[in-house]
């Protein structure tokens, strides 16, 4: 089942510069898992510790927000385009 997964750029050192990569899953959690065994260090990057997605992780599934689907348990199918946006701040003070 390949899915797409498009990366911001914070995330694009961990999978080797790239604006995406394949993947696979059933799920959203089961994409994430198997992006970190190929890219070691993925999945510190949305998950914490328990495992939840960080707050400031935005995850789009063919451009709907997870948190409105089955959040981290959202199936995913072949085709499908998964964006990974985790939120920026700061600015000029």
């Amino acid at each position: 089942m390949a899915v797409e997964v498009k990366v911001a750029a914070v995330l694009q050192r961990v999978v080797g510069g790239v604006k995406a990569v394949q993947g696979q899953g059933s799920t959203i959690v089961d994409l994430i898992k198997y992006l970190d065994e190929r890219y070691p260090g993925f999945a510190s990057q949305v998950l914490t510790d328990e495992g939840q997605l960080h707050r400031f992780v935005n995850i789009y599934i063919n451009d709907e927000d997870i948190r409105y689907l089955g959040q981290l348990q959202t199936p995913v199918k072949d085709g499908d385009v998964v964006s990974i946006l985790p939120a920026l701040a700061g600015g000029a003070a």
